[in-house]
């Protein structure tokens, strides 16, 4: 494989890890069919994943410092690997969503990896070469996740988006263990397990509660203990991490208003990027009726457009600010999305396609230059922090944002269907969830396309006002401290390696 043996492997474990984030968009309905999956089910088989992820990418990137970073990723590749064995042979949607979980775990351990091992096996030139390579691979798989699920799932069934890791799996063990150097280990470093544990309880508690709000609604007993144990478990990880030598993250870094704009601008990119998505695709496939291959081809405009953005935006910013393209890109981003938000009854796909190419495009120059964006925003000492923390809020955001904007979307289904449905909760919940067959028996079909559009509508409307407020945050606000230069788009991919 010579020199570029080792890129080849680092990327192609972190193609999968993060194609796995969003390739079951499309397999939903699929799904839904064959596991007698509801709403909140679905839900949990996307967010359950990112949720994981997100709440052990710090801790596994301290064990990796302890441990080694090759033989980490090597045993992350293997548990992933195994559970994409079990995720495709289960049974039932809690078998699956246990799964989909323990994947989590292992891409925690790749994804916190991949950078200090690419930073281990080249230096100068080719490290610029190897980080620009393994940047695009990280937007191109976020995009490409509907198409190639759709591709999948129609030609050889659902199971097969999660059988297909497992040859993908094999090179990348296979390469690993033949080409990878050890990173190097750090003997005196601990992980902050507690702090892990609060974290982890914390963005669960916030999860569980958003997607129960969907069906017990926002003010119900439910709803409210389980915000009563996030807002403890985000006490105590505060208590932890002032506490501990070595805390996951450093909590002087959220008195900075350039920190906290990047971490929340992370967040909200990640879900108004892609998390209604899941919803779209239910749309086109259960109201429109589209298969999953057309289905997915339908979302191509945005993995096209940010693909060939992200592949040319270092070259032709080179020099510029990242907080600039960070700051437009998330404002196109929220254009996108207000441009998507125009959906009726009688609306087909290509009323999504000019605001899939603007969101594209916003994604592409985001992408790049979101590491570049968190160097801006701490002293140069706290960089590896920052991008461990930048790629947990990405997790994050996703996790919730399935949650949040699944509520919004039944929330508003609920209410189109008042008058017109039985149950228009229940209705609601069904028809997001891929039912909208066994619905039209007792709701006319005009009613539901109505009412399924007007849902997306308004999950649109608010990510694109998010966005767009998250943009401007971020050209307003995010500066490098002291007084060196802000790290521009070139320089924070290289400087991304020390996280």
């Amino acid at each position: 494989m010579g020199k570029w043996g080792p890129l080849v492997a680092v990327c192609l474990g972190t193609f999968m890890l993060l194609v796995d984030v969003s390739i079951v968009v499309v397999a939903l309905p699929a799904m839904a069919g064959g596991l007698g999956a509801s709403l909140s089910d679905l839900q949990w088989v996307m967010d359950v994943y990112a949720l994981v992820l997100a709440a052990l990418l710090l801790a596994a990137g301290a064990a990796a410092d302890v441990l080694g970073g090759r033989r980490i990723y090597a045993a992350g590749t293997v548990l992933f690997a195994l559970a994409s064995l079990g995720c495709g042979l289960a049974t039932s949607a809690p078998e699956l969503i246990a799964l989909r979980a323990v994947q989590g775990l292992g891409a925690a351990a790749m994804f916190a990896t991949t950078l200090s091992l690419l930073a281990a096996a080249y230096q100068g030139r080719d490290r610029s070469v190897a980080l620009g390579v393994w940047g695009a691979v990280n937007g191109a798989a976020a995009a490409a996740g509907p198409v190639l699920g759709g591709v999948l799932t129609q030609g050889l069934g659902w199971r097969w988006i999660f059988f297909i890791n497992l040859p993908v799996s094999v090179a990348a063990i296979w390469l690993t263990l033949r080409v990878v150097r050890e990173a190097g280990r750090d003997r005196t470093r601990r992980v902050d397990w507690a702090g892990t544990a609060c974290f982890a309880l914390f963005a669960a508690s916030v999860t569980y509660g958003s997607v129960r709000a969907g069906s017990d609604g926002w003010l119900s007993a439910a709803t409210g203990v389980t915000a009563a144990v996030a807002v403890l478990a985000l006490a105590a990880f505060v208590l932890v991490e002032r506490r501990v030598a070595q805390p996951l993250v450093d909590l002087a870094l959220f008195r900075r208003a350039s920190f906290v704009t990047v971490m929340g601008t992370a967040l909200v990119f990640s879900a108004s990027s892609f998390t209604i998505l899941a919803y779209v695709s239910v749309w086109l496939q259960t109201l429109l009726g589209m298969s999953p291959i057309t289905g997915g081809l339908a979302l191509l405009p945005l993995a096209a457009s940010s693909f060939l953005v992200s592949a040319i935006s270092g070259r032709l910013l080179h020099g510029v600010p990242a907080r600039v393209p960070v700051g437009v890109g998330t404002m196109l981003v929220g254009a996108g999305e207000f441009a998507q938000a125009v959906l009726g009854a009688g609306s087909s796909w290509p009323a999504l396609t000019a605001g899939l190419v603007v969101t594209g495009i916003g994604v592409g120059l985001v992408s790049p230059a979101l590491s570049g964006a968190a160097l801006a925003s701490v002293p140069r000492h706290e960089a590896g922090m920052a991008g461990g923390a930048l790629n947990t809020f990405r997790q994050l955001g996703y996790a919730l944002g399935i949650a949040v904007f699944g509520t919004v979307v039944t929330s508003r289904i609920a209410s189109s269907l008042h008058g017109t449905a039985p149950d228009p909760d229940a209705a609601a919940r069904a028809l997001a969830g891929g039912g909208a067959a066994a619905l039209r028996g007792s709701v006319p079909g005009h009613a539901l396309r109505a009412a399924f559009a007007s849902g997306l509508d308004t999950a649109m409307m608010i990510a694109g006002g998010l966005a767009v407020v998250a943009g401007a945050a971020v050209l307003i606000w995010v500066r490098t401290p002291g007084h060196t230069a802000a790290p521009t788009v070139r320089e924070g991919e290289k400087a991304a390696a020390v996280s």
